[in-house]
């Protein structure tokens, strides 16, 4: 594996992430839910529908959730993205990674740039099951892809 963009480094060295697009059933943020919580991290799943994930609470929102918030994983419908920024700036969270493999996947181009205006580092692309350790075969051939075309980050 190259070495971890500074901005990667960065996220993956937070505490405490909120995981925004868990699923009652299975996705993409509940996989990078298991993989942050065995690699460590306290992670709380935010997802309006559900009370619980895998035994830890769910909140509806950013603003429900207790205590400091250090990064926040977007793993949603870029529509709800927007609102989802807001939330962070008012908790003061810094960090922001919006998941996308191939397609537009969770990003959306006005919460990356609202990002900016309120001072929270955006992670567009990738996700983090591509950087933190240990990373299986698929994800660093999906990382490896990716990069090529500049949809992950540098």
């Amino acid at each position: 594996m190259p070495t971890l963009p500074r901005s990667v480094a960065d996220f993956l060295s937070s505490r405490r992430i909120a995981i925004a697009g868990v699923s009652r059933s299975q996705g993409v943020g509940n996989a990078i839910f298991r993989k942050l919580r065995d690699a460590g991290h306290e992670v709380v799943p935010v997802n309006p529908h559900a009370a619980e994930l895998e035994g830890v609470p769910c909140y509806p929102d950013l603003r429900s959730i207790p205590g400091e918030i250090d990064a926040v994983v977007f793993a949603s419908h870029p529509r709800f993205a927007l609102d989802l920024v807001h939330q962070a700036g008012e908790r003061g969270v810094r960090r922001i990674w919006f998941h996308r493999s191939f397609g537009a996947g969770s990003v959306s181009e006005e919460a990356v740039r609202e990002c900016r205006e309120r001072g929270i580092e955006p992670i567009v692309g990738g996700c983090p099951l591509m950087y933190c350790p240990p990373v299986d075969l698929f994800h660093r051939g999906i990382c490896w892809w990716l990069r090529r075309g500049g949809r992950v980050p540098a």
